[in-house]
């Protein structure tokens, strides 16, 4: 019984920590709130800033897109127990993001700059939209598995795991990636777009384009014509309102999210 609290109580604090730090990115990308955010005086040459900022954010993207291939989670549950792999892997998420905060280096300049009230008003409408979409895509998946609290929830109460379906509903009924979607969003969408953050954010669309291919690349071998008749019937990104929706209503699919 010590065990299951302890593993229980594992997922609550990594849970809380990552709620915390994606409070914290948000701040960081906005320029809002906190102590370090993305832009500020300069400190070091440009080089050495750029070189720095592209190595932390190859971090993150090492960390979060390795992490979540089928075959690394093979090898590495034989190290970590499976209740907690996926709590474990947010933990080094948050490590990451950690990281990039501390050590990022601004970068100064300042490519455009939106004075109409009206325009930037929209603009940061857009940002805040962006990250709601982020955070309501995690709940159409399932926010609780995606983040690891149903995992030990289920070891807590002696249940075991079970593989949850993926229900194409609002969102996934015109757009494969609304999570990512949102991503993009809140990274372009400002009145002040400056140096490090342009840098931010063609690096992250790079990141994101490169992680879906990752993702469907998994999705299909898993669940093959299931998935490929998805994929040809919803739009990766830009959302098709008018457009073709897929042919069933569910897909057997595991719970994405894993980028």
């Amino acid at each position: 019984m010590l065990k299951r609290v302890a593993v229980l109580v594992y997922g609550v604090m990594v849970y809380f920590m990552f709620f915390a730090i994606f409070l914290y990115l948000i701040g960081f990308v906005g320029n809002l709130l906190v102590p370090k955010s993305i832009d500020g005086a300069i400190e070091v040459p440009l080089w050495q800033a750029m070189l720095t900022n592209i190595l932390l954010i190859g971090l993150f993207a090492v960390q979060h897109s390795v992490m979540a291939r089928p075959w690394f989670k093979k090898w590495w549950t034989q190290f970590v127990p499976k209740p907690i792999e996926r709590s474990t892997y947010v933990l080094f998420t948050v490590i990451a993001l950690v990281t990039l905060f501390v050590f990022w280096q601004p970068m100064g300049g300042t490519i455009w700059t939106i004075k109409d009230g009206f325009t930037s008003g929209v603009l940061m409408a857009l940002f805040a939209l962006g990250w709601t979409l982020v955070l309501v895509s995690t709940f159409l998946i399932n926010h609780f598995d995606l983040f690891g609290l149903r995992q030990v929830w289920l070891y807590f109460r002696g249940q075991p795991y079970t593989i949850l379906h993926f229900r194409v509903q609002t969102l996934y009924k015109y757009i494969r990636h609304p999570l990512y979607l949102g991503f993009l969003i809140a990274v372009w969408a400002t009145p002040v777009m400056t140096t490090a953050k342009l840098f931010l954010a063609v690096s992250w669309s790079i990141y994101i384009l490169s992680a879906i291919r990752w993702e469907e690349k998994d999705m299909l071998s898993l669940f093959g014509d299931k998935y490929r008749q998805y994929k040809k019937s919803v739009p990766m990104i830009l959302p098709s309102i008018f457009g073709k929706k897929p042919s069933k209503p569910t897909f057997e699919t595991l719970a994405k999210g894993n980028e």
